[in-house]
């Protein structure tokens, strides 16, 4: 039976004129938002009327309901400090307007969350009590339940909160530490949704932090969380595979273990496939997901992210009047729901988009597309390896990292460790890029956005060349292709079109030998889920407070994307 519920994120409308020159998308910007002075009016007018279109583009795809950000910033209390009840009283005004206009577009709204938000007055008054701090936090719940009927539930993050460059005066941060907890809060919270018969929606992802870093992956993790948790209002949602939005990835066998009504969750604006500046077509793992999910229990939703993801420049707002090309997003929307919803394959539901002309070359271009992804962007030796660092499963994409491409000789030693096959490598990718000729005559005919591709045959010829450079033996050539490719990209495709990727280049020698890589490799990384003795002695413990105790000294060594983006790898360790 196709899923009821589906959602998707309508975030985009509040970017606009957010001119920062790196995005933080994982949720509304609400310090960028105006709440007093000649700003406030037409802004928010603004975001009204971007919503109304939105809701009849996505109703159209055959969308049931929207997500919006956040609780945080719609939950009174009376501890806040007098700036932030303002600021406050002001979305709670802007946001029920906004809710009414959804609900009148015939769509659900669901309000996301993280445990949990903190200012620095409520964070000084509760000091660190967890038994107050799980009190205070239901309050919330219940209040914003009761204050907006228009909702039709919350979506609850626990495993990541915001991010390091997040400088808003209300700031979450992880609180659930264990499933124990986790369990604790839950029995809290769904009565108080359920009474007032609303959906509280729990997502497992996590960025690996803490003891309840592992939810995503792990069965007894997962059972404990979800002990004793029975209610037609409480819902699982969990991303397709055991790590981020990735290729290569096998469907999440959570699925199939737990009784709960779930929701899978895809990225439409893929964040780590250039977030809709070229196509990343991900019709072909919606099909097998959806095949192998006919076998699993109580599959109630699809949750799609066409806007929420990444710290990057691009910029593409989707479904908006007037704010740039969204071809490649609003594919891979249509996909997921006609897959889902409809019950139909990627070429059915593109001919229905594009009609019987249009669609063969467009069905054609996707194909390609996938298969330059597939085979180019990402390194299949690699991508297909199960890797676990402590509590998380290894990316399979390395060397390119939401906008940039990293060539350097770290990478090139870890590549050559960790790829049999290089040859192949090579061959593989030399062989998806010469595709683009063909793709870039596909997308004429089909009367596609032509420049796209031709922007992402330019980055492509760059990450062809990095792979002559990890995989070929060194060559002071092909290091002067690098930097002159680079050079040719930048004067090509300047910051002003805000679509280009960073290309990190250098080529400082590394010492460390790949014998010393495959010895460090062996004691860090497993290929089994399951923890090892030498997991639970060194890598999820000591490891842990030997980087904590060297922080300091390390701390401006790092990357400053490391540092920076998302919570930071230290989340890693805690």
């Amino acid at each position: 039976m196709p899923p009821r519920l589906l959602l998707i994120d309508a975030i985009g409308p509040f970017f606009r004129g957010y001119e920062k020159s790196r995005i933080n998308w994982s949720k509304i910007p609400f310090h960028h938002l105006p709440v007093h002075g000649s700003e406030r009016a037409p802004f928010w007018a603004r975001v009204r009327q971007d919503l109304s279109h939105f809701c009849r583009e996505v109703s159209d795809l055959g969308y049931t309901a929207v997500t919006l950000d956040d609780l945080s910033h719609l939950a009174s209390h009376p501890s806040h400090e007098p700036e932030i009840t303002g600021k406050i009283a002001v979305f709670r005004q802007e946001f029920a307007r906004i809710f009414d206009l959804i609900r009148e577009a015939g769509l659900g709204v669901y309000l996301t969350s993280d445990i949990l938000p903190l200012t620095p007055r409520l964070a000084a008054e509760f000091g660190g009590r967890r038994p107050a701090l799980d009190d205070y936090y239901a309050d919330l719940v219940r209040g914003v339940l009761d204050d907006f009927p228009q909702l039709g539930g919350l979506i609850l993050r626990v495993g990541e909160s915001d991010g390091n460059d997040v400088r808003d005066a209300i700031r979450t941060q992880l609180h659930l530490t264990t499933a124990r907890h986790t369990n604790r809060m839950l029995r809290k919270l769904v009565p108080i949704a359920s009474e007032r018969g609303k959906d509280l929606i729990l997502r497992t992802w996590t960025v690996g932090a803490y003891r309840l870093g592992d939810l995503i992956w792990h069965r007894r993790t997962l059972a404990q969380a979800l002990e004793g948790i029975d209610s037609p209002h409480f819902i699982v949602s969990m991303k397709y595979g055991e790590s981020d939005f990735f290729r290569y990835l096998p469907l999440n066998r959570a699925f199939f273990r737990i009784p709960h009504p779930k929701i899978i969750e895809f990225q439409a604006r893929r964040e780590y496939e250039g977030a809709g500046e070229y196509p990343a077509p991900i019709g072909t793992d919606c099909e097998r997901f959806a095949r192998e999910l006919r076998q699993a229990e109580n599959l109630v939703g699809v949750s799609t992210w066409c806007q929420t993801g990444g710290w990057h420049r691009f910029r593409r707002l989707a479904f908006l009047p007037d704010a740039g090309d969204d071809t490649w997003i609003r594919i891979n929307a249509r996909l997921i729901a006609g897959i889902f919803r409809e019950e139909k394959t990627t070429d059915e539901v593109m001919r229905d988009l594009y009609g019987p002309e249009r669609a063969p070359a467009v069905i054609e271009l996707l194909r390609n597309a996938e298969t330059v992804i597939r085979e180019l962007l990402y390194v299949r030796d690699f991508a297909s390896q199960k890797l676990f660092f402590r509590r998380v499963r290894i990316p399979p994409l390395l060397h390119l990292y939401w906008d940039c491409l990293f060539i350097n000789h770290p990478v090139r030693k870890i590549m050559r460790h960790m790829v049999q096959d290089p040859e192949r490598s090579l061959r593989e990718g030399e062989a998806a890029l010469a595709l683009f000729p063909r793709m870039i005559q596909l997308s004429r005919e089909a009367a596609l956005p032509v420049r796209d591709l031709e922007h992402w045959r330019d980055f492509c010829q760059i990450v062809c060349l990095a792979r002559r450079y990890y995989f070929l033996p060194f060559d002071e050539e092909i290091v002067e292709a690098l930097k002159n490719a680079k050079t040719v990209y930048k004067r090509n495709w300047p910051k002003s079109e805000r679509q280009r990727y960073r290309i990190k280049l250098s080529f400082q020698p590394f010492h460390l030998k790949r014998r010393t890589i495959g010895w460090v490799a062996g004691i860090l990384l497993r290929k089994k889920r399951g923890y090892r003795l030498l997991d639970h002695v060194f890598t999820l413990n000591l490891l842990g407070l030997a980087y904590r105790a060297s922080k300091p000294r390390r701390k401006q060594d790092m990357p400053k994307f490391l540092r920076k983006s998302a919570m930071g790898i230290d989340s890693l360790f805690k």
